[in-house]
């Protein structure tokens, strides 16, 4: 008898082991969820900006709040523009949200959620250009842009038609600060992001004519890759657009329209 009691103790204790066991590898599972290394370009406000330590601007309060919204885990990867879809690429991206215009072009390499931002390009100058007051005066000019930016194709594919000299920056600042010292003409940029920069500070620059495309912003993933979160993102985006939590996002940088 006390053989057969030692016995089914040995088993009891084995049984327990066995559980604890089980219940931390559940822990670490619960511990190793997909956590998604989101690009984003931290010097094009009001969409993406620092303030202090922290990360403000429209997309990273939009991608915080689908992130929310959907549950899943994500993690900002501040970065060069020009660099995001390259690192995409690279996989040590699963997604981006920088002010990033949707073109047939990027459609190659990665699929884009629904539009969530109607942006469009327009051209600036210093505030007291008299000359130029339209895409059409910019004959003969120095016109700045952003590389990696749909104001940098623009500009590119247009250079011999519209007759410019095309000067690229990393960032945003450094291009307005090109136009503002004199040493470029023009640049052209995101309107919303432009009007924004102006309203806040003075550049010394200007808007003049009108918008020169219809560009909408998306957020992407690699063409083919990920296509989970990027239902989630879709579904998220459409559920704060339903709640009003998107119109409160934009009217916390850009007022109400």
């Amino acid at each position: 008898m006390k053989k057969i009691g030692l016995f089914s103790l040995f088993l009891i204790l084995t049984i327990f082991i066995a559980a604890c066991g089980s219940k931390e590898t559940s822990g670490e599972k619960t511990s190793s969820e997909k956590v998604y290394k989101v690009g984003v370009d931290t010097t094009y406000p009001p969409f993406e900006y620092k303030d202090g330590n922290d990360y403000k601007g429209i997309d990273i309060d939009l991608i915080n709040a689908i992130a929310k919204n959907q549950g899943i885990k994500i993690e900002l990867n501040p970065m060069d523009f020009g660099g995001i879809i390259p690192a995409m690429q690279a996989n040590q991206l699963d997604v981006a949200i920088a002010g990033m215009s949707i073109t047939d072009e990027r459609k190659k390499v990665v699929d884009f959620s629904t539009p969530y931002f109607d942006a469009g390009l327009t051209v600036v100058v210093k505030k007291d250009n008299s000359t130029i007051k339209s895409v059409n005066d910019l004959k003969g000019k120095t016109v700045a842009v952003k590389k990696g930016t749909t104001g940098a194709k623009y500009a590119e594919d247009n250079a011999s038609k519209l007759e410019i000299k095309v000067v690229q920056f990393n960032d945003s600042p450094a291009m307005f600060q090109e136009v503002s010292n004199g040493n470029a003409d023009a640049l052209i940029e995101d309107y919303p992001v432009i009007s924004y920069a102006i309203a806040q500070k003075d550049l010394g620059l200007k808007i003049v004519g009108d918008r020169l495309n219809g560009d909408q912003y998306g957020i992407a993933v690699l063409k083919g890759q990920n296509q989970d979160v990027l239902k989630k993102i879709n579904k998220g985006l459409e559920e704060l657009k339903k709640d009003g939590t998107y119109d409160k996002i934009v009217e916390t940088y850009l007022g109400k329209k």
